[in-house]
Order: C-alpha cells, then structure tokens, then sequence
C-alpha cells in the first residue's frame, strides 16, 4: 500500500526513465510533487525501496531502478506510455486522520467490547493510515479501561523487538499527548501516519523504531502529532 504522494513519485521516476533513460535529481522530484525540501523526497525514496518498487544502486549518482509499478498503475498492452507528471488519484487513497465521528467502544456482552477498526498503520517508514472505519473488533474489557479506544491493523516490522510483529491489530487509546517511552500512533507533518517510540527532548521529538534496521527519526514540535497511545494488541495464530 502506497501513499499517494508515494505513488506519485514513483511515476514520475518511471515516465522520466521511460522518455530519457534518466531518473530525475531530488529538486526536479522536489519541484514535480510541490514538497518544500529535499528531505521530504529522500523519505519517499526510502518507503519506496523498502516497499520493493526501487532499488538504489550503490556508487552511482542518481541511480535509481524502478521495479514494479502498483497494480492500478500498470498499463494494457498496447496502451499509449504515460508522459510527464500525471499523478493517479485514487478514491480514499489519501491518507486521513480518523473521522471525529468515528464509532464509540461499545459492549458487545459481559465478557467482550467492540473496538472500531480504523485503517492500517505503518510499524516502519510511514504509510496512509488512519482511514475510515472499516469493521469492528471483539476486546476484553480489562485490556481498554477508560477512554475513547481505535484499532488499527500493523503493516511492517520496525517494532519487532517490542512484541509488535506485521499484521498483529494494535489497541489505541485516543490522546493528543504522551509520555516519554510510550508507544504512539504518530501522524508526520498532517500527511503520513506511524507506530513508534515516542522520545522528547527539549523542543524535538523523535520517533524511535524497536528494530536495529531502521534509523530513528527527528522531527521539530510542530511536525508531529499525537493520535493516540498503544494500551493493547491482538494477535491471530
């Protein structure tokens, strides 16, 4: 699953290929999705190659090599190649936060309350999260306590050492604030959404990853917001 800023890099990267053989530099992807800084392209190239649609290979400028096209991009045979930058929307691919509205914990009986589940979200480089509510999910009532409560299904494996594996549902308790250690649902600059460590110090934030591989990031007060904090997970065998 792409985001549709992801997916647009991604076919921009492949139509300048196709037309002259070259990937673009980060300011002309920079300038062809309207993002402020270089660092926002080097995230979307890193979700990209973890996600297998690039590889980056090594001791070469700019060298990029596009792998695979999402399904929905993939053209028929014998269709016109697509040129220039022509970004391919998708109905509910943009990521969102949760509806305000979203449906309330409720109790299913004595023994069970049913959580709304709201999207995937990304336990690695952060992918569209947060989306509507999808279906409902049975919890027992002693592992929600007090609070508003969402689900979310996990997608990636950057908080395996904390238990939390690739396709377990996470249990969250809405909140805007955290502490020190806690894992939290993140949402990156209004637009992508994470599970991570949360780590504060002075006016930074770091979200933090349970997994050696994968780099933590730091982000400035106003870059990150708070959606909720991680009170259970469910695990299917």
């Amino acid at each position: 699953m792409l985001t549709q800023k992801q997916k647009d890099l991604l076919l921009f990267i492949h139509d300048r290929m196709q037309q002259s053989g070259v990937p673009p530099s980060f300011d002309e992807m920079k300038d062809a999705l309207d993002l402020k800084s270089k660092s926002g392209i080097h995230r979307l190239i890193m979700a990209l190659v973890e996600r297998g649609f690039i590889r980056r290979l090594p001791n070469r400028a700019r060298a990029i090599e596009v792998i695979k096209l999402p399904e929905s991009s993939q053209s028929a045979p014998g269709a016109p190649k697509r040129m220039g930058f022509q970004p391919s929307v998708i109905e509910g691919s943009k990521p969102r936060q949760p509806e305000l509205n979203s449906p309330p914990s409720t109790i299913l009986d004595s023994r069970t309350v049913s959580v709304p589940v709201m999207g995937r979200i990304a336990a690695g480089t952060p992918i569209a999260a947060l989306q509507n509510h999808t279906h409902d999910i049975a919890c027992p009532p002693d592992l929600l306590g007090n609070g508003e409560h969402f689900a979310l299904e996990v997608r990636g494996d950057s908080m395996i050492e904390a238990g939390i594996h690739d396709g377990d549902t996470v249990i969250i308790r809405r909140c805007d604030q955290a502490e020190n250690g806690d894992i939290v649902v993140a949402l990156v600059e209004k637009e992508e959404a994470t599970l991570k460590r949360l780590r504060k110090k002075g006016s930074t934030i770091a979200l933090e990853a349970a997994n050696p591989e994968f780099k933590t990031r730091i982000f400035g007060p106003d870059q990150v917001d708070i959606q909720g904090r991680l009170v259970g997970l469910i695990r299917r065998y």
